[in-house]
């Protein structure tokens, strides 16, 4: 399989067709790279927020509104160049009003049309006190013809039974979007990342948002750099990177696994992590001790 993360800016757009014009070109180049699966990044979607206007788009409630506003006009344009390509693509998420307050919801869209939707499941200090913004449907694994996959958005990913839980139900590659205004914060998707990487076995596509977008309330700032993750294992690199760009690049990054590559890690790797997984719950039930100084 061939995947492909995107390390993605914010632009101001003036009228729709601009976006459309920079998306296009945008999965255009991902395909180029010969990937079947275009990942972007955790709240790419508010660059929408700049179509109401100055206002709406420095408003710290207004940039969710206008966002979501114009979600069934972005779904349909993911659909046509999913299937003009002939790509899987996982949108740049955004919110979405399911209810009185948005969940922060990633699509992914298929040639054929749209798989399915992965709701952000933890939220960071930001999203709960000054957006709000709420957890949202259960997990998802998503069957494709390459490889099933698990999306972790951002802070999801520093949870290590969420990924887990996908990996047991079946996800064979893990996709985590995110969206961090420093290198700190950056860091820690990217700690975790690995980390899921190395316990499950598996690849990590990680697609962050990239660069300042000071009109945007809440993204001001983003750091990061598109990165492909694997297990420090025989077979792959030994730094577990697969491919990685720039700090702060714009572009694609774009790695090709074989799929059968990680069930043989799984099952014979120079560790067996994934396997051994489970017997952390037996050490557990013996209680820990605490040992007196």
């Amino acid at each position: 399989m061939k995947l492909a993360a995107a390390a993605y800016p914010l632009d101001w757009f003036d009228a729709w067709g601009d976006y459309e014009a920079k998306l296009s070109a945008w999965v255009a180049q991902g395909a180029a790279t010969g990937a079947e699966l275009l990942v972007f990044p955790e709240y790419a979607a508010l660059e929408l927020a700049s179509l109401g206007g100055r206002a709406a788009a420095a408003d710290t409630q207004g940039v969710l509104e206008e966002t979501a506003r114009h979600r069934d006009a972005a779904d349909a344009l993911h659909l046509r160049l999913a299937a003009q390509h002939g790509v899987h693509i996982l949108g740049g998420s955004g919110p979405v009003f399911a209810g009185a307050r948005p969940v922060n919801r990633a699509t992914l869209f298929g040639p054929g049309g749209i798989l399915g939707h992965q709701d952000k499941q933890i939220m960071t200090r930001f999203e709960r006190q000054d957006w709000d913004v709420v957890p949202g449907n259960e997990l998802q694994v998503f069957d494709t013809p390459f490889a099933r996959l698990g999306v972790v958005i951002c802070y999801d990913s520093e949870f290590p039974l969420l990924s887990r839980a996908l990996v047991e139900a079946g996800a064979e590659v893990l996709l985590a979007p995110s969206c961090t205004e420093t290198l700190a914060g950056f860091t820690r998707v990217r700690v975790g990342s690995m980390a899921r990487a190395l316990e499950n076995q598996c690849p990590v596509v990680h697609a962050p948002l990239v660069g300042a977008a000071p009109w945007c309330a809440g993204v001001e700032m983003n750091r990061g750099r598109a990165s492909i993750y694997g297990p420090p294992d025989a077979g792959w690199p030994e730094t577990g990177i697969l491919a990685e760009g720039g700090l702060d690049a714009p572009g694609w990054v774009m790695a090709e696994v074989a799929r059968d590559r990680i069930a043989r890690t799984r099952a014979d790797g120079v560790v067996l992590t994934h396997a051994h997984w489970p017997e952390q719950a037996a050490r557990l039930a013996r209680g820990v001790a605490c040992v007196p100084g």
